[in-house]
């Protein structure tokens, strides 16, 4: 396992401004609101060469345990013991304040592995606030700016023995992780399934509505199958969208989609499929993502059966282009339907990186062409002479032709349909795209031809 980096601190003091100067691109939603940052955010962070895993944290406050504030506190202090060190942050313009001292006893009780920084150390006051900050007792503290990437030299000093130590015992990585995203409106259960499928709370769940706020990127063994999952902010219609950080965690929601290979879009049981729903599927499809779909709270559902069968017929109905798109019931209670999930999440995957052989397309459209030929526009019927595919990820393919392009839409839905079901690509996005002209390669094997026919003359 690579070396793992928390940043604790209070709320405000730079934490996410620090961690998105370590991982190289703003990952982590930064804002002057004291509370932005809610669950555990990890990244693959860089600093010189030194290669590690960072994790920004929410701030640390003194609360009630059952409330939202004092559950972003326990899972702040959960990622205390999943690093090999914590950076711990204060703000040098404010100076060590009372709940400095108080995380500092928090993080000697922890038996943390602790590295001191004052962050917006610039200027006087930010020096004398590296002197005071000798009292917390961590030794010598290190005057950084996050935003100006001032002090990177003194904590690259720190974390390199530190990270040295830990490649010593790394294990060689294996299998590139699975990328997949979970999308949703608000309050559908997105980080309670992805907390069930991590076997405990790493994710910041409640009744409130709109908890989760960045993209949280998780990595996990699911099953013996490497995973990289997105969790995302609910996502609302646009017009409901209004507050400038709501307004951040829709644009980072789907960013996490374009990272992504397959999309799990978790839709409710009691509320299943409405607008939001089918515009997040339209979404991914049109990002052509490979998409799950999974109906969560299934243990209130009644009539299991004919409730299944019921959506599968209404999802189909109005999303078309992701037709046999597999609809898996969960319950993130009661783990049911989990192992489910995680087959359709891998078989979605292999159908999106199809690859058919050349000519067993062109016998199928041959056979798609005599059975139903284009429609004959002016009088003059298209023909279409060559396919093939063109890329994987989603499956593309090219069609050539006269007019290819001139081709009526209900004709290329035919071709689509066709290709979903003769080649097993059910619930996946599938590019048709359209070329004047002849086969491209019947040009290049007429040549060969006429040049031999020249130099047989030649030689006679």
């Amino acid at each position: 396992m690579a070396f793992v980096l928390a940043i604790i601190g209070r709320p405000n003091v730079g934490k996410s401004t620090l961690f998105n100067r370590l991982v190289g691109k703003r990952l982590a939603l930064v804002d002057d609101t004291p509370g932005v940052t809610r669950d555990l955010r990890e990244g693959e962070a860089a600093l010189g060469d030194l290669q590690f895993r960072v994790i920004d944290t929410a701030g640390l406050e003194e609360a009630d345990a059952e409330s939202l504030t004092g559950r972003m506190r326990a899972l702040s202090e959960r990622a205390i013991g999943m690093a090999d060190a914590c950076l711990f942050l204060i703000d040098g313009r404010a100076g060590v304040l009372p709940q400095d001292a108080a995380f500092a006893e928090l993080l000697r009780r922890r038996g943390a592995d602790v590295i001191l920084a004052v962050n917006k150390a610039e200027g006087r006051a930010g020096e004398e606030a590296v002197l005071d900050a000798w009292r917390l007792g961590f030794g010598e503290p290190l005057g950084i700016s996050a935003e100006h990437g001032e002090g990177m030299g003194e904590l690259y000093a720190a974390l390199a023995p530190r990270v040295d130590a830990e490649a010593a015992r790394e294990t060689p990585r294996g299998e590139k992780p699975v990328q997949v995203a979970v999308l949703g409106r608000p309050n559908a259960g997105k980080s309670t399934l992805v907390n069930a499928l991590l076997g405990e709370e790493r994710l910041l769940t409640g009744p409130e509505a709109g908890i989760t706020r960045d993209a949280i990127s998780v990595h996990m063994d699911w099953d013996g199958l490497p995973i990289r999952m997105f969790d995302t902010a609910g996502l609302r219609r646009k017009a409901k969208v209004q507050d400038k950080l709501e307004k951040l965690s829709v644009a980072d929601a789907l960013r996490a989609v374009k990272f992504a290979e397959v999309v799990v879009l978790l839709a409710d049981v009691q509320h299943p499929f409405e607008a939001q729903d089918l515009k997040l599927a339209d979404l991914a499809e049109r990002e052509g993502r490979a998409v799950v779909i999974a109906v969560s709270k299934w243990d209130l559902a009644k009539d299991r059966q004919g409730r299944l069968k019921a959506l599968r017929e209404q999802f189909e109905a109005a999303v078309p282009q992701l037709k046999g798109a597999p609809v898996v019931p969960v319950s993130a209670v009661t783990g049911e339907g989990l192992d489910k999930l995680r087959a359709a999440v891998l078989k979605a995957r292999k159908v999106w990186e199809t690859r058919l052989p050349t000519a067993k397309l062109n016998q199928w459209l041959a056979e798609m062409v005599s059975a139903h030929p284009p429609p004959a526009p002016s009088g003059r019927r298209i023909r279409l002479r060559y396919m093939t595919q063109a890329k994987a990820r989603p499956p593309t393919f090219v069609v050539f032709g006269p007019k290819a392009e001139d081709l009526a839409e209900s004709y290329k839905r035919f071709l689509v349909n066709g290709l979903r079901r003769d080649f097993g690509m059910e619930g996946t996005p599938i590019r048709l795209l359209w070329r004047k002209g002849e086969n491209p390669y019947a040009g290049k094997a007429g040549r060969r031809g006429r040049n031999a026919r020249l130099a047989a003359r030649k030689g006679s």
